[in-house]
């Protein structure tokens, strides 16, 4: 790589002047909207005259809070001041292109968003233009010779990016090593290995236990989702986490049933989550009514043109999501694919809207404004903390004081562990009620809990067979709220203003009503699989082994009831019951538990009772 500073043909790529007094149409400054606290403090913080004038500069800003607001008001200071003459922006994905361009003509500042490798030089009516990761990676050295052509401030939005392939990151550094400065924007902090360094980020060593060695990115400001709820920014978050029995036949022809939220292996943690995520089973339509019912709550109290995100793992999947929210909705949701040439239109159609649903993979999750967008469906097996803050992002952007989220997401440990992070932050802002203790949270099996991998010797293949859903809990406040708590917890006028506008519900209620409308959602969204197609007799074994299922079934149920009735007399999580039941009845999780062992672990909680 080149250490040269200038472009040796700068006449090639610029045909307007080099010198500060080229001023392009619309460069002059536009007052916009006033900054946010601390976007004014992390511009002064930039310009301390006390640090040295950098070269790089990282901010780390939960998703919602402004990065981008913040970077143009950067960037037209520096312009003002005539210490960069050139903005180049690189962001993860097309649609963000045009965000960033009208956002940027918003503050007097003309980015091209349309710029392809085929064209050389940047237009002299402009101050720069906006490009992605792939561009750069598609022609690094034309990017290198366009913004050393001026001297530029090169904007790497979410700057993780450059680290999603070796080749991404070798080609941004060799675009941009040469830049006047450089900017890096990402929405929360991120890990990587010691041989996987994302270029212009500094790393210290990360002593987490799940990081096994590697290093964490340093930023030089840092807004995090506390700061941002406890000044308005974003929403507040309530996260429903629904079970349900997952069934599948392994490679060996053996069926296994294990349930979400009882403890087990990772390996079947993992299958049960996949099972139940299979559009086939009853528990998408089940979790998608049940986001249905919110959104109407929502929209009859105060937020007229609430919208929900329905989060899948890949397009064949999103196309089947959306078909049964039609089906259990009764209305047509937007589909959001990445290869379709109109998905950047539909976005923002459906941000500027009255939809109900969109249905989207990966590219709404990061960087995508929708502020209506209230609910979030995660129907998806990514479990990183970096995808989850960015993803529960899209739902957080807060418009008026008195607004809340809603995720519903499957009871899983990586994802109720990353959900309780979340609230750590959240408590930090209004705490828990003070009956609430520390040991009882921890006892509930939400802190800190690993990230499930496939276990040596796991099951590599398998057919999943169906899935319940089953309201489980709502996770507020560090509290496991079942709702069938008989005295719910008072709830204070501060915490009744931070979580909705009146007539919405308080976590407790949210928790009741779920769990009321549990029943009549099943009915509501069971797959009329006898109607479409007339089941072959089976043979007498296989009859009576269902026979036997059925019974489990009933039992797992009736388990599943009186440990809520257990666990609301005794004010402790339900999964504290759940290993005390274990304890007294020996035997393998409900899910894979024999009759005989279910009737006893029944009986024994009917005593409890």
């Amino acid at each position: 790589m080149s250490t040269s500073t200038q472009n040796t043909s700068p006449d090639l790529f610029d045909t307007a002047p080099a010198g500060p007094t080229a001023t392009p149409t619309g460069a002059a400054a536009s007052p916009g909207r006033p900054l946010r606290a601390w976007q004014q403090q992390a511009v002064e913080q930039y310009f301390d005259p006390e640090r040295p004038d950098p070269e790089d500069f990282l901010v780390t800003a939960t998703p919602g809070a402004g990065k981008t607001t913040f970077a143009l008001a950067l960037a037209r200071r520096l312009l003002d001041a005539r210490k960069v003459d050139r903005v180049v922006v690189v962001a993860p994905t097309d649609h963000l292109r045009t965000q960033w361009a009208e956002a940027a003509h918003r503050a007097g500042i003309e980015l091209d968003p349309t710029m392809s490798n085929a064209v050389g030089p940047v237009r002299p009516d402009v101050r720069g233009y906006v490009t992605t990761y792939a561009q750069v990676a598609g022609h690094p050295m034309l990017h290198r010779a366009r913004a050393t052509a001026k001297r530029s401030l090169v904007v790497l939005d979410e700057i993780h990016h450059a680290g999603d392939g070796l080749s991404w990151g070798e080609a941004v550094q060799e675009a941009f090593a040469d830049a006047r400065r450089r900017l890096s924007l990402t929405g929360t902090p991120f890990r990587t290995k010691a041989d996987e360094r994302i270029p212009f980020v500094k790393y210290v060593e990360d002593d987490s236990a799940e990081s096994e060695g590697g290093l964490r990115s340093l930023a030089d400001y840092t807004y995090g989702y506390r700061q941002a709820l406890a000044d308005g920014v974003v929403r507040p978050v309530v996260f429903a986490a629904y079970t349900g029995t997952s069934r599948w036949r392994n490679s060996a022809g053996e069926v296994v049933a294990a349930s979400l939220s009882e403890p087990s292996t990772k390996s079947v943690e993992a299958l049960a989550w996949k099972t139940a995520l299979d559009p086939r089973g009853d528990w998408v339509p089940h979790v998608i009514a049940a986001m249905d019912e919110r959104l109407e709550h929502l929209r009859e109290h105060g937020m007229h043109d609430a919208g929900g995100l329905v989060l899948a793992s890949d397009q064949d999947d999103a196309r089947a999501y959306a078909k049964i929210v039609q089906r259990v909705t009764g209305e047509k949701p937007v589909l959001i694919l990445s290869d379709d040439p109109k998905a950047s239109s539909k976005i923002q159609d459906f941000a500027d809207g009255d939809q109900r649903f969109a249905v989207c993979v990966r590219m709404v999750s990061e960087g995508v404004d929708v502020p209506r967008a209230a609910c979030l469906a995660w129907m998806t097996s990514y479990r990183t903390p970096l995808f989850f803050a960015q993803a529960v992002g899209r739902v957080v952007r807060a418009r008026a004081r008195g607004e809340s989220a809603t995720v519903f997401l499957p009871a899983v440990r990586p994802l109720l562990a990353l959900a309780a992070e979340m609230e750590t932050d959240r408590n930090h802002v209004i705490p828990p009620p003070p009956s609430v203790t520390s040991e009882e949270v921890d006892e509930g099996g939400l802190d800190l809990l690993p990230a499930p991998e496939r276990e040596p010797g796991g099951v590599q293949e398998y057919e999943a067979l169906e899935a319940q859903a089953e309201f489980a809990h709502v996770l507020h406040g560090g509290r496991a709220l079942l709702g069938t708590e008989t005295a719910p917890l008072e709830v204070s006028a501060e915490e009744e203003d931070f979580l909705g506008l009146p007539g919405l519900l308080s976590p407790e209620q949210t928790a009741a009503l779920l769990s009321q409308r549990d029943a009549e959602i099943r009915k509501r969204t069971a797959t009329p699989r006898a109607a479409e197609e007339p089941a072959a007799p089976a043979p007498a074994a296989e009859q009576d082994d269902e026979a036997v299922w059925h019974t489990a079934a009933l039992l797992r149920k009736e388990i599943h009831g009186l440990v809520g009735r257990v666990a609301a007399g005794r004010q402790v999580p339900h999964a504290t019951v759940y290993a005390k039941v274990r304890a007294a009845v020996p035997g393998p999780p409900s899910a894979s538990a024999g009759v005989d062992v279910l009737r006893r672990r029944r009986d024994h909680l009917l005593a409890m009772v």
